[in-house]
């Protein structure tokens, strides 16, 4: 079992989502935790939006990870939205995302980050699992694709 699908509850994933800019869509990933994970949507848009100002955190081929530190927060929390619409992320490759996978950990839960971001990049450097995740078309079906996914782990 990979980390993602430990923290990704059905509730937090969304499919179709009408973003019409970073801002926007940032904005509904904020509203989307508050309204199922009870988190201030302010605050969320905040930690996230500041991370951005640092560097985009658009990876590249349509996807981006959005992500930051949240004081208060008792553990991760992610959420998965795929958008109506690409929308300009200041993408290294310059391609518009269509899908962001979005991360809050504690503020002083630096290596589990770590760990989830590396997980995260592995997963999303696949072909085939970005074009599942980028054409499932409905929630339960790319929740199925995130937990049905292994990652490479290094030898013990």
């Amino acid at each position: 079992m990979n980390l993602l699908s430990k923290l990704l509850p059905l509730s937090n994933v969304e499919v179709d989502v009408g973003a019409q800019d970073k801002h926007g869509a940032l904005e509904h990933a904020a509203q989307l935790l508050e309204e199922t994970q009870g988190l201030d949507a302010c605050r969320v848009l905040e930690s996230l939006t500041a991370r951005e100002q640092l560097g985009s955190t658009g990876l590249g081929k349509e996807v981006a990870i959005p992500h930051g530190r949240l004081r208060g927060l008792k553990r991760a929390v992610v959420a998965i939205l795929r958008l109506q619409h690409p929308v300009a992320f200041d993408s290294p490759d310059g391609v518009p995302v269509r899908l962001l996978v979005v991360l809050l950990v504690p503020e002083h839960a630096t290596q589990q980050h770590l760990e989830i971001l590396s997980e995260l990049a592995q997963m999303l450097s696949e072909p085939s699992m970005r074009e599942q995740l980028l054409t499932a078309t409905q929630p339960a079906a790319l929740l199925a694709t995130v937990a049905a996914w292994e990652p490479i782990r290094p030898a013990a």
